[in-house]
């Protein structure tokens, strides 16, 4: 018998299903435990940033450091130039002219090419543009009310400025300055419609003074009964009021009262 289990267990497949009730442990003999292992996730794969390159073949910064702001490399100058605070398209363009003059540029050339000395002579011209030649029309501060002089912020200095501009507005005490405190538009625009902010009174005009009548309505019929006086509670809706006390007497002498008959005399004895 022994002989025969023995011959039995070895002509059952080695990759065979297991019966029930049991469990099968060598998975790595078996063909699932081999596809589970194909299947396994594998981790991505970084992939490797491809170096920016010009029309020239160059191989050009990614991000470039302008007037305190992070610009991207590829942009051109006259693009970049206009990404500056207080660098309009119109200014962006003279002073884009007046760089690839000086530095021997086309306006197709990109930020990241430029050298650190070329990115700081860019620099210099967009915070001193009155030294290279652009007309005084152009600056964003004409007539410094500080100073008097013709000059052109960017960037931080600008954020400063105007700030320091509504302050002085404020404390002077300016209708500007008002307008500015409590968050209105101040050069003039309509308000009615646009421009609103907080709760919008008109709406909800009604149903705020019915619920304000109704509490104080109810405020002075519990102080007439605290102080225990008749008749503070309201009649009933649909019932008739209760009837007045009786009319007094008309006191005699009075106008519209009637007369006394006057008391009669005695007959005169014969």
């Amino acid at each position: 018998m022994a002989e025969k289990d023995a011959k039995q267990g070895s002509e059952k497949p080695q990759g065979g299903k297991p019966e029930k009730g049991q469990h099968s442990f060598n998975r790595g003999a078996t063909g699932v435990g081999d596809s589970k292992e194909k299947q396994a996730p594998r981790r991505p794969q970084q992939v490797s940033s491809k170096p920016i390159l010009s029309a020239s073949g160059q191989e050009i910064r990614g991000v470039v450091r302008l007037a305190g702001r992070d610009l991207r490399g590829n942009l051109p100058i006259r693009r970049a130039i206009t990404s500056v605070k207080g660098i309009g398209i119109n200014l962006g363009t003279v002073i884009s002219e007046i760089v690839t003059q000086q530095l021997g540029m086309n306006d197709k050339t990109m930020l990241g090419e430029l050298s650190e000395d070329e990115v700081q002579k860019l620099e210099n011209v967009l915070t001193h543009p009155e030294n290279f030649g652009v007309p005084a029309r152009m600056y964003n501060r004409q007539k410094d009310i500080y100073t008097g002089k013709d000059m052109h912020l960017i960037s931080s200095d600008l954020t400063f400025t105007v700030r320091q501009d509504i302050d002085h507005e404020k404390d002077a005490n300016t209708w500007r300055g008002y307008r500015h405190a409590y968050g209105q538009k101040v050069r003039g625009q309509d308000t009615r419609s646009t421009g609103r902010t907080g709760m919008t009174v008109g709406v909800l005009r009604k149903a705020v003074l019915a619920k304000a009548g109704a509490a104080a309505a109810a405020q002075t019929g519990a102080a007439a009964q605290a102080a225990g006086t008749p008749g503070a509670a309201a009649p009933a809706a649909g019932a008739k009021g209760a009837a007045g006390p009786a009319p007094k007497a008309a006191a005699p002498g009075a106008a519209g009262a009637p007369k006394a008959a006057p008391p009669k005399k005695e007959e005169a004895k014969k």
